[in-house]
């Protein structure tokens, strides 16, 4: 471990390993993005402030490092997702080398194509168009008489 020294706080910063993976600890916000879970960073670091990320079963602020080892659910949208972390890299890269970063459960891949199967069999959903303005008077007259 480097330890860099910057007037009043001390940074530590892992080695990386010859395939480019750290050994060590990670932000959880940084993890979940540099393993293209999430597509910013600020997207990551609100999910994890927002509850949506659990770290071994535990919801956790985005400083909150990870390791090898740890398991991640991680929920987007209506899909729940769960990983166990393999390692980490200090920036983020190609969606190919990021798959080797996690391992997804076999319950997280089938529960996920069993939601994208379900979104597919949905359809779409026909609103019927913009109203006119007959549909609007109708609407707020109902409006009115829910009212009193």
């Amino acid at each position: 471990m480097i330890e860099i020294q910057a007037d009043h706080c001390a940074v530590a910063f892992e080695l990386l390993t010859a395939e480019g993976q750290t050994r060590g600890l990670m932000g959880v916000d940084k993890w979940v993005w540099t393993a293209r879970l999430f597509k910013t960073r600020a997207l990551a670091a609100a999910s994890v402030r927002g509850g949506r990320v659990h770290v071994n079963g535990l919801a956790v602020k985005p400083s909150r490092e990870v390791e090898a080892g740890d398991k991640l659910e991680i929920t987007i949208g209506p899909v729940r997702r769960t990983v166990i972390v393999r390692g980490a890299v200090e920036r983020r890269v190609s969606a190919a080398e990021a798959a080797n970063l996690y391992e997804e459960t076999e319950h997280s891949v089938a529960e996920r194509k069993r939601q994208a199967e379900l979104y597919r069999l949905g359809g779409p959903v026909d609103l019927g168009g913009r109203p006119t303005k007959r549909d609007r008077r109708r609407y707020d007259a109902g409006k009115r008489a829910r009212r009193t």
